[in-house]
């Protein structure tokens, strides 16, 4: 048995109501401007899917039996799931120190641990947002089962999960919007463009085809495509232990910083 004392430190350390009210704000805030949040990227995506479909429909090839149609719409979901889940944790917390806000939150009685699941959490279920309907109106292009759907579930919860994390860590590093675009610029666009969202590696050059695999974007996109059609440019298991081990790394920075306060106390 838990003595009292033992009893309070434990719910001090643990606060659901707490964490599932920051979840709720976080998920309200996104909602409250839907339009910005969830269908514009779709409406982005479906220019992407236009134009390359056109272009180059018949002209590249990827797996066997698989148009290029289909081999694009999961790479822009995919897509889509990191740009957005990016944004939703680093623009929460850059608005917050813009406004002069975060006090409140460093006030409240919540552990990092639990500020994290809940900035996380919205973060994912914006990004889900955004996968279910954009992958519901790829259907009007072509149909698209699922052939391996724990597969593809558990890329998109892993992936929106890592770009959540690395959302917070850019949120708590930036001082203003500039500093977003930068990270927006110079890490998420280019990392995502080459990492297979318009074409299989193996298509590539060797030695780019090779640099490719040092891009965990790339078995975000591999892993979740595996997920529709049963194959992959690498095995399934690669793919899930890479997000898995770039997740957890992303995961020990920023709880780290959360702890220690590093740019959101001073």
């Amino acid at each position: 048995m838990h003595s009292p004392v033992d009893s309070a430190a434990m719910a001090r350390r643990f606060n659901p109501r707490g964490t599932w009210t920051l979840f709720q704000k976080e998920v309200r805030r996104f909602l409250s401007v839907i339009g910005q949040t969830v269908l514009a990227p779709v409406v982005t995506a479906v220019l992407y899917l236009l134009v390359f479909q056109h272009v180059l429909e018949d002209r590249v090839n990827v797996y066997p039996g698989v148009g290029y149609t289909a081999f694009l719409i999961p790479g822009l979901v995919m897509m889509s799931i990191i740009q957005n889940a990016f944004a939703n944790t680093s623009s929460s917390l850059t608005q917050s120190k813009i406004m002069g806000n975060l006090v409140f939150l460093l006030f409240a009685p919540l552990s990092a641990v639990e500020i994290f699941v809940a900035f996380v959490g919205a973060a994912i279920v914006r990004a889900s947002c955004v996968a279910v309907v954009l992958y519901a109106v790829g259907w009007l292009f072509i149909p698209l089962p699922l052939q391996a759907p724990l597969a593809a579930i558990a890329m998109l919860v892993l992936s929106a999960g890592c770009l959540a994390v690395f959302g917070l860590i850019a949120g708590i590093v930036a001082q203003k919007f500039d500093h977003l675009a930068a990270f927006q610029n110079f890490f998420i666009m280019p990392f995502s463009f080459l990492s297979g969202v318009f074409y299989s590696i193996h298509s590539l050059p060797e030695f780019w085809e090779q640099a490719s695999r040092f891009n965990p974007f790339f078995y975000m996109i591999d892993g979740f495509r595996y997920g529709f059609f049963g194959v992959a440019d690498a095995p399934i298991a690669h793919s899930l232990g890479v997000v898995t081990l770039f997740f957890l790394i992303l995961a020990c920075v920023a709880l780290w910083m959360l702890r220690t306060g590093y740019k959101i106390r001073s």
